[in-house]
């Protein structure tokens, strides 16, 4: 009970035109090893994560408490070794692995035995919305409805498809992200859209990835006002399926961009994105729990 190490993966929301509701995880990780102590105290292991709030200010930590007496549990206090290959404020996921990783240690130290379910359920009511926390928590591709503390959601594969990400060396806060985004859409945009994402949706399942991908990139929720935020984004796009790409979708909020590509096709499609010199660009996969 006293010592617990935890492994929480990126995420990448939205899949274009999955906005608030689609994600996947990703094999980039938060490392956390938390030992019980007599106050909460951080030790951050990258340069990144040290101008992140100490002791129970830290979103872990808070996260941690939150669900503790949720459960009229006493959440003991931490030391926690954390060190991160997810980028801060980058459109991968960062506070999503933050709540995770809270809600994971309130689990293990408070013994709540939470089923998979109450834990996107409540990480969901935390951050909102379900498209980050649940694949977090699932793995693989995430397709999740929350609202007022109703959850309904399922997890898929994709097999056979390799993922790039392109990550510019500016951040995006999630404020002016959703700033940009309007209030209302016309009704005929919105009918347009449920009509897309539902054969999206079944092409994914069906591993049509080249439809699932032209249908992926006709988003008008969103992507269309974020765009002009990441000056990289159009020639990105351009490059990534010129050379094969599935799709080239904005992850989360931005600035990072997501191509999904077929797996042989990546190292190609990487070499030519090597022109687009203000990102740095990588080859992930998928992550499955």
């Amino acid at each position: 009970m006293n010592n617990v190490s935890l492994k929480i993966p990126a995420t990448s929301a939205n899949l274009g035109l999955g906005f608030d509701t689609m994600g996947l995880a990703v094999n980039k990780y938060l490392y956390i090893k938390a030992t019980e102590s007599d106050k909460w105290e951080f030790e951050f292991l990258d340069e990144e994560l040290r101008d992140l709030p100490n002791g129970v200010a830290n979103f872990v930590a808070s996260t941690a408490i939150c669900i503790a007496k949720t459960y009229n549990k006493v959440m003991p206090d931490l030391f926690i070794e954390m060190s991160s290959e997810i980028p801060l404020t980058h459109g991968l996921g960062s506070s999503s692995s933050a709540i995770v990783a809270g809600i994971e240690l309130a689990n293990h130290y408070c013994q709540l035995g939470l089923s998979m379910y109450d834990k996107i359920l409540l990480a969901s009511k935390i951050e909102g919305h379900p498209d980050n926390v649940g694949p977090c928590i699932t793995g693989g591709a995430f397709v999740g409805y929350y609202r007022d503390g109703y959850l309904a959601y399922h997890q898929l594969n994709l097999d056979k498809i390799s993922l790039i990400l392109s990550i510019p060396p500016y951040e995006i806060s999630t404020k002016v992200a959703r700033e940009a985004i309007p209030d209302t859409y016309e009704k005929g945009v919105a009918i347009e859209q449920n009509a897309l994402n539902n054969v999206m949706l079944l092409s994914m399942v069906n591993k049509d990835y080249k439809t699932m991908g032209e249908l992926m990139m006709q988003d008008k929720f969103h992507e269309p006002y974020r765009q002009p935020l990441i000056a990289e984004f159009p020639e990105i796009k351009e490059i990534a399926v010129k050379n094969g790409a599935y799709a080239t979708v904005i992850s989360g909020a931005g600035p990072t961009v997501l191509t999904l590509c077929p797996e042989d096709k990546v190292e190609g499609i990487l070499k030519e994105l090597q022109q687009v010199s203000t990102c740095k660009h990588e080859s992930v996969e998928v992550h499955y729990n």
